[in-house]
């Protein structure tokens, strides 16, 4: 279900969806994922709304996306020969998917 949080980041209502809840110290917080802006939150309960129907019909910012045919590679270092070159992965490890996330930026 689609919601309405304050985001205290972004000093705005936002509309997401709720992804899980926990119980903090004093209350509950729940970790939503942002549909305008396609990132996740932590907002307490406090901050949760129900979404006006007006809200949600206005279209949403960020689209879920695929890299189509994009490929995770990785560096192969050759310590006796002294040769490194890229070589296809099986997954994407930390170092390229943060060199992704910058290029994006």
């Amino acid at each position: 279900q689609i919601c309405v949080v304050f985001s205290e980041e972004l000093k705005c209502w936002c509309r997401a969806v709720i992804k899980s809840i926990m119980y903090c110290t004093d209350d509950y917080q729940a970790e939503c994922f942002l549909l305008d802006y396609a990132k996740y939150i932590f907002v307490k309960s406090k901050d949760i709304r129900v979404a006006l129907e007006a809200f949600m019909q206005i279209p949403y910012r960020a689209k879920k996306c695929r890299l189509y045919r994009t490929k995770p590679v990785t560096l192969r270092i050759d310590f006796c020969e002294d040769t490194a070159k890229i070589v296809p992965a099986k997954r994407w490890d930390s170092a390229a998917t943060q060199y992704f996330q910058n290029l994006l930026k």
